[in-house]
Formats: structure tokens, C-alpha cells, sequence
């Protein structure tokens, strides 16, 4: 894993979280920059995939393997899912989806990187 990588998307993901309530407190309609901002952080979550991936072909890796992949295909997934739902739900409720989204990510990234360095 890229420790500053999964600083960032940590970061990224809390800022579109923070955006996401404030939209959700102004009784807004999940607009383009929600939708762009999740875009990017789904790409910098696939690259952080893809180096894991890379990694654990390469022998490196945990000893909790499973609990590794199981986060990062949650992570991975719950982008695109939370932008489906937030662009279908034109209501204010559309981008408290994505704050959840926002606020999920950071916890699975991070302890993905605990997994990563050994830690229980």
C-alpha cells in the first residue's frame, strides 16, 4: 500500500463528506462537483487497488489476507454506488448518501493501512 496515496483519498473522502452535509444542510440536490469529486476519488481508489493487488501477487501482504481484499473491494465499491444513489435521489437525502460514503471511507482505508503494517 502507498502510505501518502491513502492519505489523501482519507482526506478527499472527508472533504466531500464535510461538502456532502453542507449541501444536505442547504436542502441542495447532489450537484456535478459531488459527482466529479467521488469520479476522482474512485480512480485514486482503484490505483490504490491496483498497487495492492500488485503487492500481494508479489508475496507481500498481511497475515489477514482476506480481511485486506474484503476492505478494499469495499472501498472501491461504495463510490460508485453512493453516486448512483445520490444522483437518483434528487431530494436533499442524495448527498447525505454520499456523506455516509465520505465518512465510510476513511475508516476502511485506514485500517487497511493497519492491516498493511501489521497492526491488529
Amino acid at each position: 500500500m502507498i502510505g501518502p496515496l491513502a492519505t489523501g483519498l482519507i482526506v478527499l473522502a472527508l472533504l466531500i463528506a464535510v461538502v456532502s452535509l453542507l449541501t444536505t444542510a442547504m436542502n441542495k440536490a447532489m450537484g456535478n462537483v459531488l459527482l466529479i469529486a467521488l469520479g476522482v476519488l474512485e480512480v485514486g481508489l482503484l490505483v490504490q487497488a491496483g498497487f495492492l493487488i500488485a503487492a500481494l501477487v508479489g508475496g507481500e501482504g498481511p497475515a489477514e489476507t482476506a480481511t485486506l481484499i474484503g476492505y478494499m473491494a469495499g472501498t472501491v465499491v461504495i463510490p460508485p454506488v453512493a453516486a448512483f444513489w445520490g444522483v437518483g435521489e434528487r431530494s436533499r437525502w442524495g448527498p447525505a448518501v454520499i456523506a455516509v460514503a465520505g465518512f465510510a471511507i476513511p475508516g476502511m482505508v485506514g485500517r487497511m493501512l493497519q492491516l498493511w503494517q501489521g497492526m491488529a
